[in-house]
């Protein structure tokens, strides 16, 4: 909106409507302030210097070696209360290291993306090849330097490889899966036993 100047006459009367008009609020005047008294000022006490942060570590007040917080029981443990679901007596052979695996793979210094593709592909081309019996090596994994407050599972690929097998393409494939006999690997490796082809 643009302003214009008022005319002569057009200013006349806005001064008499602007007298006649009475203010809705009229302008109260406000309270004096009073005086304020400026108190003496107390003298800072000296502040000490703060104590150096020294150093520290996460974690390095907790308990070495509690894990009550790890209610998940051992690999050992959990491989042990799987049902057998292979014939009895094959099932005792192989524990006692009498079968002999007709293919293996190695997965030592995979990532997990890496060993999961490499065992995928192994697991399926044994059994297009009618393979009955294989053992997937993964070591035990390596103990890092630095523990923190947080527990970690040692053997990443250790603890994998029986959920990789348990879940699709695989779990129709394999009929059983358990730690190796000392002598094809122990603790560091599996026995993966397979379905027969259809």
């Amino acid at each position: 909106m643009s302003r214009r100047r008022l005319k002569p006459d057009e200013l006349d009367l806005w001064r008499q409507v602007a007298r006649t008009a009475e203010p809705i609020h009229p302008a109260q005047p406000r309270p004096k302030a009073p005086p304020t008294v400026k108190a003496p000022s107390k003298p800072e006490p000296e502040r000490a210097a703060p104590a150096p942060i020294q150093h520290f570590k996460m974690g390095q007040k907790a308990a070495r070696g509690a894990s009550a917080h790890d209610v998940l029981p051992g690999l050992a443990d959990r491989m042990k209360s799987q049902p057998v679901s292979m014939d009895q007596k094959a099932y005792g052979r192989l524990k006692r290291g009498k079968l002999t695996p007709e293919a293996r793979i190695d997965l030592h210094g995979m990532t997990a993306d890496r060993a999961h593709g490499a065992l995928r592909g192994f697991i399926l081309r044994a059994h297009g090849q009618g393979k009955r019996l294989v053992l997937v090596i993964t070591g035990k994994g390596r103990q890092s330097d630095d523990e923190g407050p947080i527990p970690v599972r040692h053997g990443v690929l250790r603890h994998n490889v029986p959920h990789w097998l348990s879940v699709p393409p695989l779990v129709g494939l394999v009929l059983q899966v358990t730690n190796a006999h000392n002598r094809h690997g122990g603790g560091g490796a599996y026995y993966v036993y397979l379905r027969r082809p259809r």
